[in-house]
């Protein structure tokens, strides 16, 4: 195994872990925000120059810029995923509590029939 792959892999599990204890916080949110800034800052880099990111790449002891970039794809479609799935979990939480304030703001007792 590369010292890359484990990188890697050390990453993803990173951000899995991250999610799953912080994904309430607003410090949490914050960090995503600027996650994706970054990662938009670098996807623009590495439009403008493409061979640095072959150069990147070969110091980082991976063939092609382009698996490099792959690499950073797939963690961060990870993270995205994960990010997504947390959110909407959240919020059918969040729909259920709801809907069980409506249903027993309604209910009226057998004596009022």
């Amino acid at each position: 195994m590369n010292w890359i792959q484990a990188l890697l892999i050390a990453a993803v599990i990173t951000l899995l872990v991250y999610l799953l204890r912080s994904r309430r916080s607003a410090q949490a949110r914050a960090w995503v925000k600027v996650g994706y800034v970054v990662f938009v800052i670098a996807a623009v880099y590495a439009i403008l120059r493409p061979d640095d990111t072959t150069v990147l790449a070969n110091w980082l002891g991976v063939d092609r810029g382009s698996d490099l970039l792959g690499y950073a794809l797939i963690i961060v479609f990870l993270f995205t995923t994960l990010s997504t799935y947390m959110r909407f979990k959240d919020l059918e939480l969040k729909y259920a509590q709801l809907t069980r304030a409506v249903a027993l703001g309604g209910a009226r007792t057998p004596e009022d029939r």
